[in-house]
């Protein structure tokens, strides 16, 4: 047992070496974003905010950072609502192929992206639906649907559905029910799934890249672009901005979740 603490300091400190050499090279584009040269050097030598004066002033970088907000928020929405409903008829039905539908729900997670993108393209064709605000919408929200879908089917696992049947005896409505009994207990975990909706959206760049049109182009594309076709420091303001939205909304994420344990 002597040897137990030196042990526990080793993994500690592999750890923290572990998450530098994942976390670092995230972090380079942060100085990046600010340097006050027009090419990328690191570490930069001279400082400014002209990338980022650039990327909220031009149009292109501007416009593709508002289409993806919008539709972040537009399929955050979505499928909070059915994703929640889906949870609700997961937890609590009872049938032969509930195995298959649970799978169905995950698949988004498990198929690579690549193919989901592919097979999103193929159909989206027939149905006239690439390049447009609807496709946009649909394939984000079938991406985001199992995080919601999740967080929410956890968050029901430990509810003692006794509230409910006694709210009922005292009168309360099927929604009264609802709105004042079920969603104020579960509702750390659907807004722990609405914030990893809307990341899923604000990220998501396989299958964006499959669906974009010369007019409607979300950020991710828009820098996936940038990184391939110019050299563009602005990419790294853009990059910085998407690491701090994606960062605070996922440790919001968490601390919701956390709540949700200790409640």
């Amino acid at each position: 047992m002597t040897g137990s603490p030196v042990l526990r300091r080793t993994l500690a400190v592999l750890g923290v070496l572990v998450g530098a050499w994942l976390v670092v090279p995230t972090l380079i584009v942060v100085p990046l974003s600010f340097s006050g040269e027009d090419s990328f050097a690191f570490p930069p030598r001279s400082w400014g905010v002209q990338h980022y004066v650039t990327f909220f002033t031009e149009q292109s970088w501007l416009t593709a950072l508002l289409v993806s907000l919008q539709l972040a928020v537009i399929v955050t929405v979505v499928a909070t609502v059915l994703g929640t409903m889906a949870a609700f008829a997961l937890a609590r039905s009872r049938f032969r192929a509930k195995g298959v539908v649970d799978g169905l729900f995950l698949a988004p997670l498990i198929v690579p992206g690549i193919v989901v993108a592919v097979a999103m393209y193929a159909a989206f064709l027939g149905w006239g639906l690439i390049g447009t605000p609807t496709g946009f919408v649909v394939a984000h929200t079938v991406l985001a649907l199992p995080f919601v879908t999740v967080n929410v089917t956890a968050a029901l696992s430990g509810f003692d559905r006794t509230l409910e049947r006694a709210a009922a005896s005292l009168g309360a409505s099927a929604w009264a029910t609802f709105r004042s009994v079920t969603l104020p207990i579960i509702r750390p975990g659907v807004l722990a799934g609405a914030l990893f909706a809307f990341v899923t959206s604000f990220d998501e760049v396989v299958v964006s890249m499959f669906l974009q049109s010369p007019n409607l182009q979300t950020l991710p594309v828009r820098m996936f672009t940038s990184v391939t076709n110019e050299v563009d420091p602005t990419i790294a303001a853009a990059s910085t901005v998407v690491l701090v939205v994606s960062t605070a909304l996922l440790g919001l994420a968490s601390v919701t979740r956390r709540n949700r344990r200790h409640a």
